[in-house]
């Protein structure tokens, strides 16, 4: 039996929401910098248990992450079917000590630069929820979970 929240959207589990972020390659990260938040946007990868983006050396993002918790999400969306999701992870951020050529190089980066850092985002909190605009049409609200 499928979970629905009390909005009407799937609650996803860990495995479905972490097979969704691979699916995607865009997400935004939020931070906090000079105590203020600030969401921006990285591409990313999905490697194990952690999710890798690449930064440049001596950007507001690279201070930003090193041994902070952070909070990330990727989602994707359908305007015509008014359905996609979206995936929430809170983990800690840190810079990946001597990554190997074909790890540094298979992860995709926002804006390319001379000098580079590969940040990893552990996994420890993860959600998701899912919207299918045919379903909730269709009254298919299997069950309220709030």
């Amino acid at each position: 039996m499928t979970e629905v929240d009390r909005n009407g959207l799937e609650v996803l589990d860990r495995a479905e929401c972490i097979r969704l972020l691979r699916t995607v390659s865009l997400g935004r990260i939020a931070i906090t910098s000079g105590a203020l938040p600030t969401i921006l946007p990285v591409n990313f990868r999905v490697d194990g248990e952690r999710i890798l983006f690449r930064t440049g050396t001596g950007t507001k993002l690279e201070a930003a992450t090193r041994e902070a918790v952070v909070a990330f999400e990727a989602d994707d969306f359908d305007p015509m079917y008014h359905a996609g999701w979206s995936v929430v992870v809170t983990g800690v951020a840190r810079e990946v000590p001597e990554p190997d050529d074909k790890v540094m190089y298979t992860t995709p980066r926002w804006a390319p630069g001379p000098t580079e850092r590969l940040v990893e985002v552990s996994l420890d909190q993860v959600s998701g929820r899912r919207l299918d605009g045919i379903k909730l049409q269709a009254g298919w609200v299997l069950h309220d979970s709030a």
